[in-house]
């Protein structure tokens, strides 16, 4: 079943970006991304995209049909589940017709580093939204890289449905590129893309919807009450349970936060990962045992909330 996209659908829940689970000749794993889906949905999450924790940067066109039929079938019947995109605009073209069958009600695009400038953005994303049926996500992780202005003209034509800002600063609260956004766009469609640290201020001081997590994907509880509290104005609850996610996002942040998410999920004893799909390579197990020890004593605390 797919839900129809509404602001107040799309904010309803903390949107869980989990990692795609694999055999070990790379092939889809169903059984095991259902296990990973059911854990995240027990916990009170019913939203998932599926975009750089699930390695969809090297997803082929030949595979996407299949990912995106085993991702419907494999969520629950209320659970909104938001599939990528590209990164390069070939990439996008060759997956929009299989988007257009599959009618999911948007899809994020994944951000294009590098060959890319911010006219370039707009008009390869209107292209994809127009061959594809369905609005986008836009995936912003760099300053500048779509003008303020070129996000509200996206959101006026309605080829975005949101857009999902992960750009890294020292200070959160002090972030001039996301005030103007946030100014010219409606805050609520923008949503914080780097987890539970900084989603307290975004969502208190920018007023943007809600916020993606890795963590969630281990501790929905915990995930799931840090966005209640932030929506009670519960600061100092929201700021404790916080708290709780810091020492598996410490380690994702000094790794390699997809590669040692995927490894959390699978020591936790959530579901079988498997191998990352190339160019990306699994976490060496000589780091298996600090990941290890943090996945398990935050799905141990999970199990409180």
């Amino acid at each position: 079943m797919i839900v129809e996209l509404s602001t107040d659908r799309l904010v309803s829940s903390v949107l869980a970006v989990p990692p795609l689970c694999r055999n070990a000749d790379y092939s889809l794993n169903a059984a095991e991304n259902v296990k990973v889906i059911r854990h995240i949905e027990a916990g009170g999450v019913d939203t998932l995209i599926y975009g750089g924790n699930a390695n969809l940067y090297h997803v082929g066109a030949a595979e996407y049909d299949a990912l995106l039929s085993m991702l419907q079938s494999a969520a629950g019947p209320q659970t909104l589940v938001i599939p990528s995109v590209g990164p390069t605009f070939g990439t996008m073209m060759d997956q929009a017709p299989i988007v257009r069958r599959h009618k999911f009600p948007t899809v994020m695009v994944l951000p294009m580093q590098g060959a890319a400038t911010s006219e370039g953005i707009e008009a390869g994303i209107r292209r994809f939204v127009d061959a594809a049926g369905v609005p986008a996500v836009l995936y912003v992780r760099t300053e500048g890289y779509v003008e303020p202005e070129r996000i509200a003209r996206l959101f006026e034509a309605k080829v975005i449905s949101a857009v999902k800002y992960a750009v890294v600063r020292a200070d959160p609260g002090q972030d001039a590129y996301l005030r103007e956004i946030c100014r010219q766009c409606d805050p609520r469609r923008i949503i914080s893309g780097l987890g539970e640290q900084p989603a307290i201020i975004h969502m208190r001081d920018f007023k943007v919807g809600g916020f993606t997590a890795g963590v969630v994907c281990v501790a929905p509880r915990i995930s799931a009450a840090v966005l209640r509290a932030i929506r009670a104005g519960n600061w100092r609850e929201a700021e404790r349970l916080r708290e709780l996610c810091v020492p598996l996002e410490d380690l994702r942040n000094a790794g390699n936060p997809i590669r040692v998410l995927h490894e959390a999920v699978r020591l936790a004893g959530i579901a079988e990962t498997g191998p990352l799909l190339p160019l990306l390579s699994n976490v060496p197990q000589s780091d298996h045992p600090p990941i290890a020890a943090a996945a398990r004593a935050i799905l141990e605390l999970d199990r409180t909330v």
